[in-house]
Formats: C-alpha cells, structure tokens, sequence
C-alpha cells in the first residue's frame, strides 16, 4: 500500500475558474430552447444574407451556392408543410429508438448490472485497476449504468482491499465518462452520431452514408489505450497523491457474489449471444451467404447496415432469457414494460430532437452551411494547415465546446453540419471528421460541470471526503483529462499516418 499523504488542497485557480464556468453554463438555456433559437437564427441569417448575395462555389463542381432566404412566401410555406417530416424523417430518431429497445430490456432486466459486477469481481488484484476502467468504457453501451453502478462499486472495492476509494472512484469516472467515445461493442451514440454525421455529409453529397461501425476499429483500439493509460494515472498519480485513506475501513456494503439464478441467467443469455453469433456467421461466411449483400459484398451486406436491428435482436434476446432465468420476466407484459421503462428515458430526447431536426433542416434548406462550410475549406486552405494540424485544433475545440454543452449528441447536431462539409471539401471522410470529434468530446467530460452526472459524482466523493467540492474532483480527475487528450490524439495520429481504416468500409480519405 502507498505511503500516506496529507489530503491535497485543491487549487484555487482552478476551482475559481471551474465555477466560472459553471456559472456561465447554467446561465445558458435548455439544449431544446438553444436549438429552437438556433432555428429562428438560421431564418433570421437566411434572409439578410440572400438580400446581400451571399453566395460560394463548389470547389469540385464548380456550382454556384447562394443563400437561400426562407422567410420568403416558397420558405415559409416549406416551413409549415414539412414540420413533422423535418421531425419524423430525422436519421437519428429511429435508430436510438430501436436500439434503445433492445438495450433497454437488457438493462431492465439486470443483466448488463450482473455482468459488470461479474467483470470486477472475478479480476485478479494485480489488474482490478485496468478491469474496473475497462468495465466503465464498456459499461457506456448501457447510457447511465456506468455511473449510477460501477463508480461508486469501485469505491467499495477499493476501500474493501485496504486502497483509497477515491482512488477507485476515480478510475470508474475515468472510465465511464473519459473514456465515453471507446467501447468493444456498438451502443446506442455510434447510429446516433453516424446518423448526425450522414444527414451533414448530404449538405455535399446526397447519397453518402454513413454506418453506425464508422469508427468501430478506432474505438476498439481506443479502448484498450483508455483503459492502459487510465491505470497508469490512478496507480503513478492518484493513488501516490491521495495517500494512505484514513477513514473508517468498515465495508460500507456488501459486494455481493453471483446468485445461482444470476448465474444461470447469465449461463443462458451467453448461450443466446453465442447462438446469434453462430448463425450470423453462417449467413457471412459464405461467399453466397444470406446475409451478404449483392454480389456477395460483405462491406455493403445487411449485417452491417442493419447494425442496429442487430443490436436490438441481440441484447434483447439476451435480456429476455435473463430476465426469464432470474424470474424478472414471469409475463410478456412484464416484457413490454421493461421496454417501456427505456422509452421513458428517450423523453427528452425527443424534445430535443423535435428542435434540433427544423435547425438541421433549415440549415440545410437555406444552404447556409454548404456557403459557410466553402467559405470554410478555402480559408483553411489559405493558412495551409495540413490535416495532423487541422486534427489536433479540432480536438481542442471540440473538448473547449463540452465544457460549455454536456450532450454529445446536441453538439455534434450543431457541429456536424459545419465540419462535416468543411473536412469533405478538404478530402477527408464524414467519418474522419466524427472519431476527431468523438475524440475531444470525451477528453474533457470528466473535468465539465456541464456533464449531467457531475453534480452525482461530487456527492459519491463526500462519502469519503465530506468537504469535497468542484475543485477536489477537477483536481482528481485532470490527469486523466490530459493524459486521454495526448494518448488518443498520438493515436489517431498514427492511425493517419499509417492510413488504416476506422471501420469497416470507412477509410480517411474520401
């Protein structure tokens, strides 16, 4: 065990400046009412700049692009007829709802809960550090599990073999959150950003698109060099800097092992995944497999492109066998209401979406971001940044905006339709531009007040810490935040320079 430190004092600077910002993000409206602001700024913007001429050139085609002014009687009349299919026909809404189906049950069910405990439990001590950062990167594929579960669990186990909790705790919250843009499977953020990516992608092409496994191979990579270097920064940094924890060293509550019906849920549900698994190889594997697409094109086949509908049949067969084993599930009503237990949760995410699709429409309609995102490209062409350069100032800014908006998905809504078109003008792929955003999204989640779990993880450190505050855990957890920054950022660096693919089908350049 370490040699025990004094508590550190958190820095002053920093906590007057964190609260600085807290400040100024709660002073900023609801993401719905911003995006709604949004909207009538696009229509307000359309018309001013249709009466100066604004207008730009395609760089490829040579065609001229004026700004269109929506305020007209043709716009105005678009405006009203095409409400609900601006809602309705939004790419990612049908995505995050069949998905969320899926994992819904899965978590309702208590089998993603089990499996994780599972993960910690069983790990040799030499590793429980990687195991329970690794735990918290997976745990993202179901929303808020990581940190309503895992976090304040890691706590428990540390304080239970004699270390910090904090230490712990701060390893789980690096995981879950830091790491929120890894995983080794698809959840429900890659079909919602994939989808934001390609509704952008068509402002330049409108046949582009873009699959929810864009950056599959990246973040698969990724998740292993979260997980590595969230270990090397709790036991180099945080454990040596927290010292000896000289609170009660009472178990606060039990860690429960596996029940046998827990075990025989989790027994069936990995026959289930294993069976699926077996019999979508058997439709791949094949050159004239059913599951491959025309011509036998893997790339292009079903499997992929109905990735969701994949992820929906597999985690919800799985959470219906568990939920059925551990006797959660005596009734097909009890079913029905495990998925409406996560539709509950989409509540305000359609709100958000409702707002969100009329901006990206009449962003759209308006060619207000094929003018801007040209405008763009040539004054980045101008300052001849090449794209490592280019790379790295999107990650910064991209971090320096989660600071001020904690939802990933509400950013990149706003973002997408600039930076998309902007990297595709330039040659680089939508997918590109997206694993670069998901990169700077997730460096900083860990160090915003804005991120919606903040406030929940303070009080998990006054369990430990009672005067624990902003500073303290900005003080905790900036290590991690700088540390993800160079490591993913040397990473994607190198995945550039050596020209791989981010996911299947999805290369860098266009």
């Amino acid at each position: 065990m370490n040699q025990a430190a004094p508590t550190p004092t958190p820095n002053r600077h920093l906590s007057r400046a964190l609260n600085v910002v807290e400040k100024v993000g709660n002073a900023l409206p609801h993401p719905a009412t911003l995006f709604g602001a949004l909207a009538l700024l696009v229509l307000l913007c359309s018309a001013l700049f249709a009466a100066i001429g604004i207008a730009a050139t395609h760089p490829v085609t040579g065609e001229a692009f004026s700004v269109i002014n929506l305020l007209s009687r043709d716009g105005l009349h678009r405006i009203l007829t095409e409400m609900v299919t601006n809602f309705t026909g939004f790419a990612p809404l049908g995505i995050v709802i069949v998905a969320m189906l899926g994992i819904g049950l899965a978590e309702h069910s208590g089998l993603i809960a089990v499996v994780i405990r599972l993960l910690v439990l069983s790990s040799p001590q030499r590793l429980l550090t990687f195991i329970i950062v690794l735990a918290g990167v997976v745990s993202n594929l179901a929303s808020s599990i990581g940190y309503v579960l895992l976090v304040p669990l890691a706590a428990t186990i540390f304080l239970a073999i004699g270390r910090h909790p904090i230490a712990g705790m701060a390893a789980g919250f690096a995981g879950v959150s830091g790491g929120y843009s890894a995983n080794l499977v698809l959840g429900t953020i890659d079909p919602l950003l994939a989808g934001l990516s390609e509704e952008a992608a068509h402002l330049v092409d409108p046949t582009y698109q873009v699959n929810p496994t864009a950056n599959y191979y990246f973040m698969v990579a990724s998740t292993f060099a979260v997980a590595a270097i969230g270990t090397w920064v709790t036991e180099k940094v945080i454990v040596p800097r927290l010292g000896e924890y000289k609170g009660t060293r009472a178990e606060p509550e039990k860690i429960e092992r596996l029940s046998a019906e827990e075990k025989r849920g989790l027994k069936w549900a990995s026959v289930v995944f294993v069976g699926v698994l077996v019999a979508m190889a058997s439709g791949v594997i094949p050159e004239n497999g059913i599951l491959r697409g025309e011509g036998g094109d893997l790339l292009r086949s079903p499997l992929l492109k109905g990735v969701v509908a994949v992820l929906f049949i597999v985690a919800g067969l799985m959470g219906l066998v568990y939920g059925i084993c551990v006797k959660k599930y005596k009734n097909d009503g009890d079913v029905m209401k495990g998925m409406g237990e996560s539709m509950k949760s989409l509540a305000g995410y359609l709100v958000l979406v409702f707002f969100a699709a009329q901006f990206v429409e009449y962003f759209n309609w308006s060619n207000l971001g094929i003018v801007l995102a040209i405008k763009g490209a040539n004054v980045i062409n101008s300052l001849g940044l090449g794209l490592i350069p280019l790379v790295i100032m999107f990650v910064l800014f991209s971090a320096l905006i989660n600071l001020m908006i904690g939802s990933a998905s509400a950013k990149w809504a706003l973002l997408a339709p600039i930076f998309v078109p902007l990297f595709m003008f330039l040659g680089y792929t939508p997918e590109l531009t997206q694993v670069v955003y998901r990169i700077g999204d997730s460096v900083t989640n860990i160090i915003s007040p804005m991120m919606s779990f903040f406030a929940l993880i303070i009080v998990y450190f006054q369990k430990y810490q009672k005067d624990a505050g902003i500073g303290t855990l900005v003080a905790t957890m900036l290590p991690y935040s700088i540390a993800f920054f160079l490591v993913w950022v040397i990473l994607l660096v190198a995945w550039i320079l050596l020209d791989l693919p981010l996911g299947p089908g999805a290369g860098i350049l266009l």
